[in-house]
């Protein structure tokens, strides 16, 4: 989906390879290169944020500019998560 973001009116296009199936008008076969571009992209190294956890740490990141991309690196801990929602702009 492509959206203006509402605090800097840039359009963003939101693909997230859990969920992004096709683009509107596109076949499967048609979206899946592009898709796969956009899905690496993504996760390049340039473009995330390792966060150190730590007992007591909270971590809060923006679904409207930021893709949470958990890693399953914490053998032998316990994670626990709630998720909070805000009101306020949504992407349209």
């Amino acid at each position: 989906m492509s959206a203006p973001i509402p605090k800097t009116g840039r359009k963003a296009l939101y693909v997230n390879v859990a969920h992004t199936m096709r683009f509107d008008g596109m076949t499967d076969e048609e979206s899946g290169p592009l898709l796969h571009y956009l899905f690496r992209h993504q996760v390049r190294p340039e473009f995330t944020c390792r966060f150190q956890w730590r007992v007591g740490s909270m971590a809060f990141w923006d679904n409207r500019c930021a893709q949470h991309n958990p890693i399953n690196d914490y053998h032998g801990h316990r994670r626990v998560m709630h998720r909070v929602t805000l009101a306020g702009d949504r992407p349209q």
